[in-house]
């Protein structure tokens, strides 16, 4: 199936990346842990933009930028070099912003995602460096605020600014796009994605060959999709009214779920980017070989391994790869238990529990996610016992072994059964005549009546096949 895109929407992302796996920010030599602290307590005058202060390039930045270049399949730029963006905002003490114009220390790349029809691949048009500004924290809305303070903290901070080409066609490919790279980045160990400000989106959208309007600062991948959806009802709305989209620069609310007008769209001219003159230019062409060799096993890769290494299906395969967190833990778990039987239980279960809580894979331990499923192998209790461990756990603590003998989660077999089977049949003859009339529904009732009466502890399986004999020997 090919998707038509009936909108003509074009979205294009710019993701604004914090290096803050780096010790230091990005020219000085300011603390980058400063997300528990006091605002305005990780500064200096080389971040406040003091006059007379000289940056010090941290060049543990620009190999972490030269690994994320690798990792995107994109070209690395022989020679680089830091311009100045010239604008004046609250949070941009200097008056300016150190980045990079014209040689971007990256560019021309890809990624392949899960598209609306399959895999689609977005193009990198470039990455490039600058520092972080400050934060902003406006009391209330940022239309309707009372005042805004302002902590430096962030300021210097090292960021990879990564532009995509526009090549998705829906919010939805959007998002994919996002958690696609967080997930490469996460693998690559160069930003903790769990910290305020680690990953901002810029969103540029257009409907139908229309201007683009850009959507400024969205802080989660869940906000960028609403966003995108807000923006194409809006501009489909202006369209049907006869009228042009304004290219323009909007603000995402998050809590009311629209996109609020900023300011007019600046042009680059705007902003009178020169060549840094405190820093020079790098030439890091022959950086590139070292750095390749140290590059960790991407996503992609790694879900080619688990397919090929465990026989696991590719659903399972992604689901397992799409978090750095979640591969490691399930390969403890396959080193100790069958490989198959874990990819079940960690990417269909074990998630699926995590996901409704808003909980992290480091939530549960491998030594309990390794003992259920011997409970499960071995038979000492079924696979809906075996969920209701998991969710004690995570609800309620404790240990696997100490809730089957507090809930009496043991499987029973044997003549519980066979008593429980009978018992059900005589309670529930409309069931059994619906049955005898071809209603299979009637069938799982009745099996479900047993689970209920072995209060889940016998086996589903067991329990229609013994149905099934007891109504053919008593009651046919």
């Amino acid at each position: 199936m090919v998707y038509e895109n009936p909108d003509g929407v074009m979205i294009g992302l710019e993701i604004h990346v914090q290096l803050n796996k780096l010790a230091t920010k990005l020219f000085c030599g300011c603390s980058t842990d400063y997300h528990t602290s006091e605002p305005n307590t990780h500064v200096c005058p080389v971040c406040m933009g003091l006059p007379g202060c000289l940056p010090v390039l941290n060049k543990r930045a620009v190999e972490y930028a030269i690994r994320i270049g690798l990792a995107l399949n994109c070209e690395i730029v022989e020679q680089t070099q830091f311009h100045r963006k010239n604008y004046y905002y609250p949070d941009l003490p200097k008056g300016f912003q150190t980045t990079q114009y014209d040689y971007p220390i990256v560019s021309d790349g890809r990624v392949v995602i899960e598209g609306e029809d399959g895999e689609h691949v977005v193009r990198i048009r470039r990455a490039h460096m600058e520092e972080d500004p400050g934060r902003l924290m406006h009391m209330g809305t940022i239309d309707r605020s009372r005042g805004t303070l302002i902590d430096y903290n962030r300021s210097g901070m090292a960021l990879i600014e990564i532009v995509s080409e526009p090549d998705m066609r829906s919010p939805r490919e959007a998002r994919r796009f996002l958690d696609k790279l967080r997930n490469i980045l996460e693998y690559l160990d160069v930003f903790d994605s769990t910290l305020e400000g680690s990953m901002r989106v810029d969103a540029n959208i257009s409907i139908a060959g229309g201007d683009r309007t850009e959507v400024k600062n969205i802080s989660s991948h869940k906000g960028a999709e609403r966003a995108l959806l807000y923006e194409i009802m809006r501009q489909k709305n202006i369209k049907r009214r006869g009228e042009e989209v304004v290219m323009e620069t909007r603000h995402f609310d998050e809590a009311r779920g629209v996109t609020i007008s900023m300011r007019t769209k600046e042009e680059e001219h705007d902003y009178r980017y020169f060549p840094e003159p405190d820093l020079v230019p790098m030439r890091v062409g022959s950086w590139v070989e070292g750095i390749l060799e140290t590059l960790p096993e991407l996503p992609d890769a790694r879900r080619s391994r688990f397919i090929s290494d465990y026989g696991m299906v590719d659903t399972h395969a992604k689901a397992l790869t799409s978090d750095i967190r979640v591969a490691d833990f399930y390969e403890e778990v396959a080193s100790k238990v069958d490989p198959a039987a874990a990819a079940v239980w960690v990417s269909d279960v074990l998630k699926g529990e995590l996901n409704y809580r808003d909980l992290t894979v480091a939530s549960f331990t491998v030594e309990d996610m390794v003992k259920i499923i011997e409970l499960v192998v071995s038979g000492k209790v079924t696979e809906k016992a075996a969920v209701e461990i998991i969710r004690t756990i995570l609800d309620e603590g404790g240990s696997p072994m100490d809730i089957v003998k507090e809930k009496g989660l043991l499987k029973v077999e044997g003549d519980v059964v066979d008593q429980a089977v009978e018992a059900v049949l005589k309670e529930n003859p409309q069931a059994l005549e619906d049955y005898f009339a071809g209603k299979e529904k009637s069938l799982n009732f009745l099996v479900g009546q047993v689970m209920k009466k072995t209060r889940g502890r016998a086996d589903a399986r067991s329990v229609r096949e013994m149905m099934l004999e007891e109504i053919d020997k008593n009651y046919r």
